[in-house]
């Protein structure tokens, strides 16, 4: 039994669906704790409802990074982690942080990595004209939304879309991609190989989701659905 402790600095919906997911399927993990840098987090009243532990750990408490990163250290090692998620937690960790969790942290970015690392990835893809646009599950390194990429979603990005329209379509991709990930994690069925993230029986680690002509039926405060209509590479249904 693998113990998960998730990080959020808000309302941590990318936490909910891997606390649902985590339940309705039995993983062979619990999950420890969840942490937030904000008291006001509202993902902690839907954590402690479902009687997970939580705990903040204020950023504004602490004079620097490093001494706020040592606090949060403390209180993740606590619950005896195997694995920490990061979802929607909007911190910078240093180098010293994320290497004491080498292998055993993930996250999820709203695009498809490498490109558009950092904030307003929606509005960069638009700018930049691309064609298509997605999110990305990976283990957590020094250098700010990089290191091998665990899985993928993929959305086509039409005339008339905007930021918002985009982050209201990606959203319930993002639901499904980061549950099975982590489940993977759990699993023991991930290894990383020069760089790259194998998953052991292979599964396809891209999701190919809306297309650009389809309407989402899910917004990004519902939960996610198999309405989504997501098909992977080899045209089988999640």
């Amino acid at each position: 039994m693998k113990n998960i402790v998730i990080l959020i600095s808000g309302r941590g919906s990318n936490m909910e669906a891997i606390v649902r997911a985590c339940s309705e399927q039995a993983w062979p993990a619990r999950i420890a704790a969840v942490l937030s840098s904000r008291p006001d987090a509202p993902g902690l009243k839907f954590a402690a409802a479902q009687g997970i532990p939580v705990g903040v750990v204020d950023h504004r408490h602490y004079p620097d990074r490093a001494s706020f990163d040592k606090a949060l250290a403390n209180a993740i090692d606590a619950h005896v982690p195997d694995l920490v998620v990061l979802a929607g937690f909007m911190r910078i960790l240093t180098p010293e942080f994320v290497e004491h969790y080498a292998g055993r942290m993930m996250n999820i970015h709203p695009s498809l990595l490498p490109s558009f690392p950092g904030l307003h990835t929606h509005q960069q893809a638009l700018e930049a004209g691309v064609k298509v646009h997605g999110a990305s599950v990976h283990f957590v390194t020094a250098a700010l939304d990089h290191g091998p990429i665990v899985l993928q979603a993929a959305i086509e990005i039409g005339p008339e879309d905007t930021p918002e329209t985009l982050a209201a379509r990606l959203l319930p991709c993002e639901h499904q991609i980061y549950p099975r990930a982590v489940r993977w994690f759990v699993e023991g069925r991930l290894r990383v190989k020069d760089g790259v993230v194998h998953v052991d029986p292979p599964e396809p680690q891209l999701l190919i989701a809306l297309a650009a002509s389809d309407s989402p039926s899910d917004s990004p405060s519902d939960s996610p659905s198999d309405s989504a209509n997501p098909v992977d590479t080899t045209g089988a249904r999640q």
